[in-house]
């Protein structure tokens, strides 16, 4: 019987190894693999369907209010540095280690910052298939937010909506199939592609709003790595694996595409006539403006997607003339 027992062991890791193929050829010691960069930026970039450099960065003319519908990263980039400080724990932080300081700095040019996130009707979801039924059921209660499920008082409403997913919707699972579905689920180039034509009438019928794009941020470039033995156990058993770095370096790649024909001149507002809708390129900021797909600005040690002090503050200090911008483009400034 024991003889028969290891016999049946062998085989079971001769299978393994088959069908492990090359990913077995992992490195064999703990600790992280780098993902290679992967360049794939194949066009000129631009903020909105027309360019902004031709409106004027200086401050706007009156007070605006702005909501900003976020989880865990455009908390942080909304953050000034500090203690990680979130007392209801829903990523609407008082302070952060990783803080860009952008709320702050938009209190500068005279922007209320009104908050939507975790646990509350407007901010719960925030997946690139949840912003077309979250626009088309709850446009009015998204324009009325003051802090998570409190409303701004005597009917105002927020003149600027932006909204932002988080990293995990930059890990792409494929090109997919034209022309895409817009209620997904497979997070596909085209099916991310159909949901966002999609929106564009629900914009349409706010003309006299502002709807801000921000794109989710980059994967981060390490990937952790197993022991051989852990890998053929796992294997065997059927669990899945950790993610190769070729497998990461092929959703940036992806990430990128889809990136590129959002904030494209010639890409999602093409062919859209109004003014009231822009795209700010956070995820293009993070690669360190192209140099590769991958996060550019990663925390510890590199594996973690949550970008760090360094890429928040790069990032806010380039959304600030941005706004600007787009603010008096789509006529809000005077």
């Amino acid at each position: 019987m024991k003889g028969r027992t290891l016999m049946l062991g062998g085989g079971a890791v001769l299978l393994a190894l088959i069908a492990g193929g090359a990913a077995l050829l992992a490195p064999v010691g703990g600790g992280y693999a780098p993902a290679p960069d992967v360049v794939s930026r194949s066009q000129p970039m631009s903020l909105a369907s027309a360019s902004l450099a031709t409106f004027s960065d200086a401050k706007p003319a009156k007070p605006l209010r702005l909501l900003f519908i976020h989880h865990s990263c455009g908390g942080q980039l909304l953050a000034p540095v500090g203690a990680d400080v979130d007392p209801g724990q829903n990523c609407v932080y008082e302070s952060h280690s990783n803080g860009g300081g952008l709320k702050a700095a938009l209190a500068t040019s005279g922007f209320a910052v009104h908050e939507a996130s975790y646990g509350s009707a407007v901010g719960e979801k925030t997946d690139l298939f949840d912003w077309l039924p979250k626009f088309r059921g709850q446009m009015d209660d998204v324009l009325r937010v003051d802090l998570q499920d409190k409303q701004l008082p005597d009917s105002k409403t927020n003149q600027v909506v932006m909204f932002k997913s988080c990293y995990p919707n930059s890990q792409f699972v494929g090109e997919g199939a034209a022309p895409g579905n817009p209620a997904g689920p497979e997070l596909t180039v085209w099916n991310a592609k159909a949901t966002f034509a999609a929106m564009l009438p629900e914009f349409a019928k706010r003309p006299e709003v502002l709807f801000v794009y921000v794109t989710a941020p980059p994967i981060a470039p390490r990937v952790h790595s197993i022991r051989f033995y852990k890998k053929l156990v796992r294997q065997i058993r059927g669990q899945p694996l950790p993610q190769t770095a070729e497998e990461r370096a092929r959703e940036g790649a992806l990430a990128r595409q889809f990136n590129n024909w959002v904030a494209s001149k010639d890409g999602w507002l093409k062919d859209y006539p109004h003014k009231n809708v822009a795209v700010f390129d956070y995820y293009d900021e993070l690669t360190d403006a192209g140099k590769s797909d991958l996060l550019a600005y990663p925390t510890r040690d590199g594996y973690d997607s949550h970008p760090s002090q360094a890429g928040n503050e790069r990032a806010a200090k380039v959304f600030l003339p941005f706004i600007h911008r787009a603010v008096r483009r789509a006529g809000l400034s005077e």
